[in-house]
This record gives C-alpha cells, sequence and structure tokens, in this order.
C-alpha cells in the first residue's frame, strides 16, 4: 500500500466571548467624550465667535446636568455599597472616580477657552467683558447707580450664627461667601444669593448688547460680572460692619428625582412634589475659586454636609451656562451663524394656503427633513385639523413643547370647535416636569382628555393622529417624527417627521393609543414597532436577517443613525454581523459603548460622531435587506431604557423615492462629512476624520442648508 498523508485537522478558533467587558466602553465616559467634543467646537476659530460662545455655555449647561443626574447616581451607589460592575467591568467608585478626574479637565480646559482665547477676540471685535477692578471711576460710578437702583432691592444677606441656621443653597445657585467683622472685631460669615432674575453680565452701557432707539446696532459693547458688582458695594450691605473678605462659590444638587410612582395615588401631584424636592438634594458639586481661604472652604464643606473630594477649584467664572445670556443679549449678527429660511415643500405649502393639507397627504406620504426643511406644515396640519368640520377627533403624544408652543394652542382650538381631543403628556421629561404640568392643567382645564402617561414607563414617541369623516368612512392621517412637537427647537434640532394616511399605519396609530389612554394587552402591530411591546425583538430579526444574508454570499449593510448606543445585546448583535461579514455604519451623537476596528469583533463596523451648528437628533435604521431596502425612522435610540423602559415608536418609510433619498441624499452626506465628523477609535476617544489629497471638504449641515 503506497502511504498516503493524513491531513491535518484544521485549527478551529476558540469562539469570542462577545460578554468581555474590554469590548464596551462606560457609559458615563462616552457622555463625557462627547462634552468635549462640543468643547472642540467651542476651541474652533473657525466658529464664529458667539457661536463659541454659546458652545461654552452647551458645555456648562451638558456638565451640570451630567453631575445633577450621572454622578449624583454613581455617588448614591457608592453610598449604597454597590460593587456590581457595569458591563465595561468598572465598578461604581471606579467609574466615579475617573468621571470626578475628566469633568475638572473640562472645566479647566473650558476656562481656559474663555480667558485666553474668546474674551480676548471679543474685545477686539469691541466687546467687553471686564473685571470691576478694570474699570475707571466714571464706570464704577455709574455701576454703584445700577447697584442702588436694580441690585440692592433684589439681594438678601443671610448671616450664620446661633441665631440664623446656615441658609439653604439652591441647587445651580452662584453665590458669595462674606467674612465681615463687627464693632467688637469678632468675625461672622454671611451668605449673599446672586439674583437669577437679573443678568449675569451687568451692561455698563444701556446700549450694550441691544438695539438703540434709532434702530442701529452698537458695535462696542461693555459688561461686568454681577458677582463682582456686588462684591464690591458690600458696605450698602452691612452698615457698620467691616467687610473682610469675600468669594464667589457655585452649588450643583442631585436632581435626578426617583418617584415612587406605584404607591402614587395621583402622578400629577407626586411630580409636583418631586419636583419641590429637588432643590433639596444631596450637594454633588461645588465649584469656587482658588482663591477662597481654607477656613470659609470648610464652613462650606460641613454645613453643606459634602464629601471633600466634590469641591472643585476653578479660575474665572464659575456658572458657564451663564454664558448664553451674552449670545441672546449683543445683536452682532456678524459674529453669528447666517440666519436660513427653513424650506417649504410646494405642494405643501399650496394645500397650506388652501387650508387642505390633507388633500395633499392624500396623494402621497411626505418627509420633512428639519431644520432645513420648516416645521410649519406639522403647525398647519393641527391648525387645520382644529378648524376642519369633517375631522372628529385628535389624538397626540408631547414630550418637550416648550414655551407659548402652537402645537398646544391648535388643541384649545380644536376643543373649542367640538372636536374629541386626546392628548398624553409626559409629565416625566426630565428638567421639563414643571413646564408640562402647567400645559396638562391648562388643557385638562379647557376641556382635553389629558393622560400623564403609563406606570413605570416613559412616553417618548412622537405622534400625531386625526380622525376625519370622509364619505360614509373615515380617513386616518397620521404624523410621526424623531422629534418633539416644539417649534423653537425645530429650528436647532436635526430632526425626521412624516405625514402619512396609510391605513395600516393609521390603524396601528389608534391601537397605540388605546394602549396609551385606556388598557390594551395588544402584542402584535401591522406596520410600527413599538417599545416595550415589539421593538427589541423586531430589531433583532432585522438584523439576523441581514446576518443571514451575509452568511448566503450576498451583500449586507447597515447604517443606524442615533443619538446613543448603549444596549449590551443590541452591541452584541451588531458584533456578530461584523463577524458574519455585514458592513455596519453607525453616526451615534453622543454615547456609544460599542467599540468599533477590534479585529475578528469590529472590524467591519465604523462610528462617526457630528457636531455642528445644529444638534444631531434624527434616529434613523437602514437595512440592506440583499437590495429590498427598508428604513425606519422613529422617537427610539439603542439604549436599554428607550427599548425597555419608555414608549417608543419606530415607523417604516414605504414610498421608495423617500427611501432613495434618505439613502442617498440623507445618510451617504453624513458619512461622507470630512469637516464636523469625528471618527471613532477602539479605546473609545475621536479623532477628525483626515481628508484625503484632492478631496473636496463636505460639511453635512452646510450641505443641507444650501440644497434648499
Amino acid at each position: 500500500m503506497p502511504d498516503t498523508k493524513i491531513a491535518p485537522l484544521k485549527e478551529q478558533k476558540p469562539e469570542l466571548d462577545l460578554n468581555n467587558p474590554k469590548l464596551f466602553i462606560n457609559r458615563e465616559l462616552s457622555m463625557l467624550e462627547f462634552q468635549r467634543r462640543v468643547l472642540e467646537e467651542a476651541e474652533d476659530e473657525k466658529n464664529q465667535l458667539l457661536e463659541r460662545v454659546k458652545l461654552l455655555s452647551f458645555v456648562g449647561s451638558n456638565l451640570d446636568e451630567f453631575f445633577m443626574v450621572r454622578i449624583s447616581g454613581l455617588k448614591k451607589q457608592t453610598e449604597a455599597g454597590v460593587l456590581n460592575p457595569s458591563m465595561d467591568g468598572m465598578t461604581p467608585n471606579e467609574i466615579l472616580a475617573a468621571c470626578r478626574k475628566i469633568t475638572l479637565q473640562l472645566m479647566v480646559e473650558a476656562r481656559d477657552c474663555l480667558n485666553n482665547n474668546i474674551l480676548p477676540k471679543l474685545k477686539d471685535a469691541g466687546i467687553f467683558i471686564l473685571n470691576y477692578s478694570d474699570l475707571n471711576s466714571r464706570q464704577k460710578q455709574s455701576i454703584r447707580s445700577y447697584f442702588d437702583e436694580v441690585i440692592f432691592p433684589v439681594i438678601t444677606p443671610l448671616g450664620f450664627d446661633p441665631g440664623h441656621p446656615f441658609p439653604h443653597i439652591s441647587n445651580l445657585s452662584l453665590n458669595l461667601a462674606v467674612l465681615i467683622r463687627d464693632k467688637k472685631d469678632k468675625e461672622h460669615f454671611a451668605r449673599i444669593k446672586i439674583p437669577n432674575t437679573l443678568p449675569r453680565l451687568v451692561p455698563l452701557k444701556r446700549s450694550s448688547g441691544g438695539v438703540r432707539k434709532d434702530g442701529t446696532i452698537p458695535y462696542h459693547h461693555y459688561f461686568v460680572w454681577m458677582e463682582q458688582v456686588i462684591a464690591a458695594n458690600l458696605d450698602s450691605l452691612f452698615p457698620g460692619m467691616r467687610v473682610v473678605d469675600s468669594h464667589p462659590f457655585r452649588v450643583t444638587r442631585d436632581a435626578d428625582m426617583v418617584i415612587q410612582e406605584l404607591e402614587a395615588s395621583d402622578l400629577l401631584e407626586t411630580i409636583e412634589q418631586s419636583i419641590r424636592q429637588r432643590r433639596f438634594g444631596s450637594v454633588v458639586r461645588l465649584a469656587l475659586n482658588p482663591g477662597m481661604p481654607e477656613r470659609l472652604r470648610d464652613i462650606l464643606v460641613q454645613n453643606l454636609e459634602m464629601d471633600p473630594k466634590d469641591v472643585y477649584v476653578l479660575e474665572g467664572p464659575l456658572g458657564f451656562s451663564d454664558l448664553m445670556g451674552l449670545y441672546q443679549t449683543v445683536d452682532r449678527y456678524d459674529l453669528k451663524d447666517k440666519p436660513f429660511k427653513p424650506y417649504i415643500v410646494p405642494s405643501l405649502k399650496n394645500s397650506m394656503d388652501e387650508n387642505d393639507i390633507f388633500s395633499a397627504i392624500r396623494q402621497g406620504d411626505f418627509l420633512l427633513h428639519h431644520p432645513y426643511d420648516s416645521f410649519l406644515p406639522v403647525v398647519d396640519f393641527l391648525k387645520t385639523a382644529a378648524r376642519d368640520p369633517d375631522v372628529m377627533a385628535i389624538k397626540q403624544t408631547l414630550y418637550r413643547v416648550g414655551k407659548n408652543p402652537p402645537v398646544v394652542q391648535a388643541l384649545l382650538e380644536a376643543v373649542e370647535n367640538g372636536k374629541q381631543v386626546a392628548v398624553l403628556v409626559e409629565l416625566k421629561a426630565r428638567f421639563d416636569e414643571e413646564s408640562n404640568i402647567g400645559w396638562a392643567k391648562m388643557l385638562e382645564k379647557e376641556g382635553v382628555h389629558v393622560i400623564y402617561g403609563l406606570l413605570g414607563l416613559k412616553t417618548h414617541s412622537k405622534i400625531a393622529l386625526v380622525v376625519r369623516r370622509e364619505g360614509a368612512g373615515i380617513r386616518r392621517y397620521v404624523h410621526l417624527a424623531t422629534g418633539n412637537y416644539n417649534a423653537v427647537t425645530a429650528l436647532l434640532y436635526e430632526d425626521l417627521g412624516m405625514f402619512t394616511c396609510d391605513e395600516e399605519i393609521g390603524a396601528d396609530a389608534t391601537d397605540l393609543f388605546n394602549y396609551l389612554t385606556g388598557y390594551s394587552a395588544k402584542k402584535e402591530y401591522r406596520k410600527l414597532l413599538v417599545a416595550p411591546i415589539n421593538l427589541r425583538d423586531k430589531m433583532e430579526a432585522l438584523i439576523n436577517r441581514e446576518i443571514e444574508h451575509a452568511h448566503n454570499g450576498e451583500k449586507a449593510h447597515l447604517i443606524f443613525k442615533v443619538n446613543s448606543l448603549v444596549d449590551k445585546d443590541m452591541i452584541k448583535i451588531l458584533y456578530r454581523a461584523s463577524q458574519a461579514g455585514v458592513k455596519v455604519d453607525l453616526l451615534v451623537r453622543g454615547m456609544c459603548c460599542l467599540k468599533p476596528g477590534i479585529p475578528e469583533v469590529s472590524e467591519n463596523i465604523t462610528v462617526i460622531s457630528i457636531v455642528g451648528r445644529f444638534l444631531e437628533h434624527s434616529r434613523i435604521y437602514y437595512f440592506h435587506n440583499a437590495g429590498k431596502e427598508e428604513i425606519y425612522l422613529g422617537s427610539a435610540d439603542l439604549m436599554p431604557r428607550n427599548i425597555d423602559w419608555r414608549v417608543e415608536v419606530l415607523f417604516p418609510v414605504q414610498d421608495p423615492k423617500m427611501i432613495k433619498h434618505l439613502r442617498d441624499q440623507i445618510l451617504s452626506t453624513y458619512l461622507k462629512d470630512n469637516v464636523k465628523a469625528r471618527l471613532m477609535q477602539p479605546d473609545g476617544s475621536y479623532r477628525r476624520t483626515v481628508v484625503k489629497d484632492g478631496e473636496s471638504l463636505l460639511e453635512s449641515q452646510y450641505w443641507f442648508l444650501n440644497q434648499r
């Protein structure tokens, strides 16, 4: 017998453990990485100067919320002795330590940007943010008059001694810690709250910031910090005393409300009580300047009953969110982004002019891309419904509507005209609870059927349903969106909305509202993906279908555009898609806990974050599906809270032209952005995209503006 060689068995690679903590990024650290990208935009001298001021204010307000919610949550976990690691393997105590380090770094860098770059450039442009010590005698006299007439009547000094308990320091308040001596040379501590009802930046001239009486805009503007004005005039507040010293400080408190819904007999009353309690949450950050002496700092730390680790020593002004006041006050349009006029699709405009938007929707679905497309058709849709004698009912979800919302006015008009109106007002929309309570009470008073939400769930879906009598039957018109029914943020946030009278989507919308307003255990929807009912299962099935196409040797491609990607199971299935050869393009504005570019795990995944003039807010889910492309839009991000703990809706785009438009004009443009796009690295950091030789610059938001 001839010798035969036995081929060695092919060594099989062990299956990778997709639960390995090294494959995930911590969500808090990812959130802070997003704040770094916003700060980078503030530092970018290619942006307009006052827009950079606005971006710094965003960094300030974003970090405020991070401390009020995320840091406070981590502190509660550590105080409770929670040792369970998150999916990235970090314990709450480790995360808290890392967050303290990074937030301090961000706050220091933001102040460096303001003091050493933006303020000198503002001065060159004729906008002077002065320190009180820089004022001449005439200016100080002018400021003294303003202090006596305007500031003095508002402020209240509060002492601290056996007869005066330590005053309550409210959340996000800016204060002065004052040391005084009486005639017996005894030292006393007093606190003065800087009034937030007055501008933080005090104008030295009446014309600073605004338009003159003759309609012209002054070129030069002069301001001084309110806390410095008060500090320089403390003699008026403590007559007969000697002011020894004063130093500003700012307090941030735990503002993450825990609502015991299961024990609440009235959700509205329970949330109203929780809002009041928010002012008294534990202190999670005390910010102060380096000059504050140790004894003053000790008085604050002891009486605020706080951890000394939560003291942040910072140069320059405290409370960057107040910089928005400068942006809003100074009418120097040469230092701001060029205004634009949102576009209205001609067919919609014609129907709006004729008060017959329903006829336009009957001709086919309409897709709106805000802010490039106007929000007016959405308002007109509701106004027309309110006035149309054939409209029988309007049902809508409201999450954040803002001040003087035209959508609410339309709903009130509908009630006056005898329509059946049912509105779900989400009272648990964080930091909008008070506003939403006000609108809920007003709507209820006028006869609207108001629902406050489902027990244990937030309602985050964006949907409006109009039921209209047509002939012998009825037709349902539906508006679905990725963004809130807020006409103001529709000019600032990038979002998508769609009008349709598709019968099955209309029937699904009716079933959804029955679920929201009554008792429904319905588990199947015709076309909508609804969380927490079927969205997770359907999304996993759609991704698995793409994996199957890849296994069959067909082209497989996923493009997801979301605000956040945090859900562990969704990350794992995307890893499996990459391993199967599916090309995965992720446009994730904020938090992303997935690591791209890891060999044999995520080498087919790219993650891009775009931070620009508008807040990228839309959610788009594209599935190549072997050429039979499908796209879903909606309110849901890939986070456990969105998929499991909120009522969310994803809706299909069915018109082939609209699918092509979303793929070739919207998603493709974002993926080609090489100006505002940043590419995520496997370690969770981000790098600006590199422009190749001969490659044209493409800024996606600017491109969209110029297509209208």
